[in-house]
């Protein structure tokens, strides 16, 4: 029906033709990240001759946004009129210090467990290393940007093989994934890449052990979205896409026109970084085993591909071509929505709000992101008021709703599965405090 390179050729060819200039990044200077959900429908009338024969089907890109960060908890409003996605900083491309030799040529720190951070290390990390002052203000790469292109990749192509260091067979990675992270078989071989993320623990999880290598990190582990200094409440992206593989991407407003959630049937990665088994971990094994779900509500076998072809404003794209370029590579300083939608698909927004609002009309109507949620809530509304009240959804007429909370709280399907996935799987998820979402 479809290959990964068809799907990824579709959303940059969207990107290139059909959004304006206005949010891209400047060219050789800027670099930003790229989503998009494709629509897939089997073409009608087709002749099933052959059980062989191919299904023919349309494609068609319905949404799309750019972006690299979400704004930190104290930018918030209450009011809900801001959008989500800023620029980022620009971070350092290794903010640890890379995996060192000396396991392999040192055995008796595997023989003795020695796993305290080495001298090296602990300069490197120390409070007044370039690198940790550079963290405190600009982090690093969220987990999911291995997904998507933005993670960095760090080779040492010249190391020894050695023994696997006891902080890396102790962790809980499977052989495969260390393998694909490392470039080393459980026998020992070369490490190739080193990835690393600003994504923080949530509290309550067991968080990152800090330790050299690719036992950096805890995988599995809920996170939350680096922001410019501030602190977000904004889960990391494969931390959402799990949560909508279970829960769909339709939302808890939406559920109440809806028999059954909306799923995603495939992940299409671009061209970056990869390990199909994190991705597998990451999107569905974690949550495999939630149960007790109600009816429609289930965990789905998503497909996971990759495509070969890179997006060209990545900035793994953006830094080949300005190899030998004077002045620094920067985050795109806007974030770009699209939809197919009849009145007003695009969206191009700078801190939250729409580009160019002033401090002075922050406030104003005009300033608000037609993606925040008070917009979506005024969206849902406008819907509701275009269906007689004796012909909407049982859901919404069991009782007095005012607010948005109130609205959300009552698609009670969805509410019992995500108290499930809750209790069962993602216990210490973020959630915004309850004044933030009673605007009407």
């Amino acid at each position: 029906m479809w290959t990964a390179d068809e799907i990824a050729h579709l959303c940059y060819e969207h990107y290139r033709i059909n959004l304006p200039k206005q949010g891209k990044p400047e060219p050789n200077r800027e670099w930003t990240l790229l989503a998009a959900v494709v629509k897939i429908q089997p073409i009608a009338d087709q002749t099933w001759d052959s059980p062989d024969k191919p299904v023919r089907v349309t494609k068609e890109v319905v949404s799309m946004g750019t972006g690299t960060k979400c704004i930190g908890r104290s930018k918030m409003r209450k009011s809900g009129g801001d959008a989500s996605i800023i620029p980022m900083l620009e971070c350092e491309d290794q903010p640890c210090c890379p995996v060192r030799t000396d396991w392999a040529n040192n055995p008796s720190m595997e023989a003795s467990g020695n796993l305290k951070p080495t001298e090296d290390k602990r300069k490197c990390e120390g409070p007044d290393s370039p690198v940790t002052k550079k963290m405190r203000h600009e982090p690093g790469t969220p987990a999911t940007e291995v997904a998507n292109g933005g993670a960095h990749r760090q080779s040492f192509g010249n190391q020894e093989s050695g023994p696997i260091p006891p902080s890396v067979s102790s962790s809980n990675l499977t052989s495969g994934e260390l393998a694909a992270v490392t470039g080393m078989a459980p026998g020992g071989a070369k490490v190739v890449d080193v990835h690393r993320t600003g994504a923080k623990c949530v509290p309550g999880e067991a968080g990152d052990s800090g330790m050299p290598g690719v036992a950096y990190h805890q995988v599995g582990l809920l996170r939350v979205k680096p922001g410019r200094g501030d602190r977000t409440c904004s889960m990391s992206c494969s931390d959402k896409v799990a949560r909508w593989n279970i829960l769909g991407c339709q939302g808890a407003l939406l559920m109440h026109f809806l028999e059954e959630p909306i799923y995603l049937s495939a992940v299409v990665i671009g061209k970056c970084p990869y390990s199909q088994e994190a991705m597998q971990r990451a999107l569905i094994r974690r949550c495999q085993n939630v149960s007790a779900l109600p009816n429609g509500f289930g965990v789905q076998e998503v497909k996971i591909q990759q495509s070969d072809l890179l997006f060209e404003q990545s900035r793994c794209a953006v830094r080949a071509k300005r190899a030998d370029s004077a002045g620094r590579l920067v985050p795109c300083g806007a974030a770009i929505s699209w939809s197919a939608v009849p009145e007003q698909p695009l969206d191009v927004t700078a801190n939250g709000f729409p580009q160019g609002a002033t401090k002075k009309g922050i406030r104003s109507l005009q300033a608000r992101s037609r993606i925040s949620k008070v917009e979506l809530f005024r969206s849902f509304q406008k819907l509701l008021s275009s269906i007689s009240e004796d012909k909407w959804p049982d859901s919404l007429r069991v009782r007095k709703l005012e607010t948005y909370q109130d609205y959300k709280e009552a698609a009670s399907t969805y509410q019992e599965a995500w108290s499930a996935l809750r209790k069962q799987a993602f216990g210490p998820w973020i959630r915004n405090p309850p004044d933030y979402h009673q605007f009407k």
